[in-house]
């Protein structure tokens, strides 16, 4: 993750921006809502916010041109929907970009695409699925790490194949072997991260109970709830 500036095509990297735009924008839209309606949460927002940017600042070198990482969007998916990480999670890759040169400006766009999108939609449907199990918070917090953080590193494969396509077998062929060399590293990366998420939310059960509760965390959902709020989304 972490796409270094000027490491992709300009046209790609124009076209990953206008993709991730508009879930930015819906984002924004959400975080303002989210503030206005429920202005308790604000402590648990920043944190959501502050978690992602300590963890994928964690810089591993993995390509030339990219890095590994935790990413840390998953726990914030699970506390306040995509739509809220897409938003927070852009924020905290402009800040790498200018702050930390992690990342780029042009490439802003693909990043945030696989991290700040791909990552909390696939983790919090990763969430829904244990939930509707039946399985313990605990787990559905882990599947909700480990899923986002190995989704956001499939989606930069994705995007590094269509950059830079092999000669001989082309994008899909450079797509696997980004894949493999991003697995190496990603797996127990996920893994960790799944485990620290669970930790942190075993705090925040303890100091921010009432706020958890307020954002339908805290306690087991039905199979009919869930499936109500997977058609919320959609609407």
């Amino acid at each position: 993750m972490h796409i270094a500036e000027g490491f992709l095509p300009p046209m790609q990297a124009l076209a990953w921006t206008a993709a991730a735009a508009p879930f930015v924008v819906h984002g924004a839209v959400a975080v303002v809502r989210q503030v206005r309606e429920s202005p308790e949460s604000r402590l648990l927002l920043g944190a959501a916010g502050a978690f992602t940017f300590v963890l994928s600042a964690i810089k591993l070198p993995s390509l030339t041109g990219s890095s590994s990482h935790p990413t840390g969007t998953g726990l914030g998916a699970v506390l306040f929907r995509p739509p809220v990480m897409a938003f927070l999670g852009t924020v905290v890759l402009l800040f790498q970009a200018l702050l930390l040169a992690h990342g780029g400006i042009t490439t802003l766009g693909a990043n945030a695409f696989s991290m700040a999108i791909v990552g909390p939609w696939v983790g919090y449907l990763a969430w829904l699925a244990v939930r509707a199990a039946k399985l313990p918070i605990s787990a559905g917090i882990f599947a909700a790490m480990f899923c986002a953080n190995l989704a956001t590193y499939c989606t930069t494969s994705v995007q590094l194949g269509l950059a830079f396509p092999d000669a001989t077998s082309g994008v899909i062929g450079s797509t696997l072997k980004f894949l493999s060399i991003f697995a190496v590293s990603q797996i127990p990366l996920a893994v960790i991260e799944g485990l620290l998420g669970v930790l942190v939310f075993r705090v925040l059960q303890r100091v921010a109970a009432p706020e958890l509760s307020a954002l339908g965390v805290g306690a087991r959902r039905t199979t009919s709830q869930v499936t109500s709020e997977l058609e919320g989304n959609h609407s």
